[in-house]
């Protein structure tokens, strides 16, 4: 698409927007967003387009811009160029309205410990100018989609970690909005809480359609849950697809060497074998990819022999989220400084 035909499209999607008729496939989309930090640039032109009922996975390291994105499309954090559409409404000039569409559990848990669950939501249903009867009509729902049980009465103060994720979550859901944002919604929790709130992700968006947004930084989530996965580093989308379509892209099988030392001699003699694809190196550790991972097993292993590296471990699997941001970023997502 050249820059006239995408001003053209939303332009006219924006025009849209003013007679109340969203893009009719999309929740969200943005194109060109920038956010800065003074100096720093958190987000660098960023272009999403996320379908109506999906669940979309933004994944990458700390400082990657996950964080700064979900603020700028809830309307925390004003865009300093580009365009987003939330819900069919302009974050800039329609903020009110992108507001009552959406859900936002973000990553720190701002919660009163002295109210109790259901003072809490009741209190949102009220944020929201639900009636009274509405507000007990959502309060019964929500608690059947999100697992409190009889802590709901309890004072938040008195919560563990997870229970104090699903009151966010439950809060986020109390006026039954189109999109829910949810800011890595498991870090730092247990993998019994974990678990929980992955089966409550998947039951929004299946029992409800509710098209779900979520940032992560663990591989496992993204690639559980997602439909679709963007892979950001550095402010900039730098690949998107369905999880499959990432592992794909890397190559069909991996043989992985755990090494004493890194050697840019040896990635480049095992790089140029018949049949290897690529083959990268970092941390210990040199990931030769191939189509063929059976039938190049033995000549790698010959190969690594033949070197003065001490070789560890030589294994052969198939790829994961964590190669594909090694193949384009040069590190594992654990590991990025960005």
């Amino acid at each position: 698409m050249s820059m006239y035909d995408a001003f053209q499209y939303f332009t006219g999607m924006a025009t849209a927007v003013a007679g109340d008729s969203a893009p009719p496939d999309h929740a969200v989309m943005t194109q060109g967003l920038v956010r800065n930090y003074g100096d720093v640039q958190a987000l660098r032109g960023v272009d999403l387009a996320v379908k109506k009922g999906e669940i979309y996975g933004i994944l990458g390291p700390n400082g990657a811009g996950k964080s700064t994105l979900v603020k700028v499309l809830c309307t925390l954090l004003a865009p300093h160029g580009g365009l987003a559409l939330v819900a069919g409404h302009d974050v800039e000039t329609g903020p009110e309205a992108v507001r009552l569409r959406i859900g936002v559990a973000l990553q720190d848990v701002a919660l009163d410990d002295r109210q109790t669950g259901r003072e809490l939501l009741m209190l949102q249903g009220r944020l929201y100018g639900l009636r009274r009867s509405q507000i007990r009509r959502r309060l019964a729902q929500v608690l059947d989609l999100v697992d409190i049980g009889d802590a709901i009465d309890r004072r938040i103060g008195t919560y563990s970690g997870g229970m104090k994720r699903r009151l966010n979550l439950a809060a986020a859901l109390m006026h039954n909005p189109e999109i829910l944002f949810l800011d890595e919604p498991t870090t730092g929790l247990d993998p019994i809480s974990r678990s929980a709130v992955w089966e409550e992700i998947r039951r929004l968006n299946q029992e409800l359609t509710m098209t779900i947004i979520l940032t992560t930084q663990y591989l496992d989530e993204a690639d559980a849950l997602a439909d679709r996965v963007a892979i950001i580093d550095g402010g900039t989308i730098v690949a998107e697809g369905t999880p499959s379509e990432l592992k794909r892209s890397v190559g069909q099988d991996l043989i992985v060497a755990e090494v004493d030392r890194d050697d840019p001699c040896v990635v480049r003699t095992l790089a140029a074998l018949p049949g290897i694809d690529s083959a990268s190196a970092e941390g210990g550790r040199i990931v030769v990819t191939t189509s063929d991972g059976a039938a190049q097993l033995s000549p790698v292993a010959v190969a690594l022999d033949k070197t003065v590296l001490t070789v560890a471990s030589l294994t052969l699997r198939t790829p994961t989220l964590d190669d594909v941001f090694l193949e384009l970023t040069g590190a594992h997502i654990g590991a990025s400084n960005h």
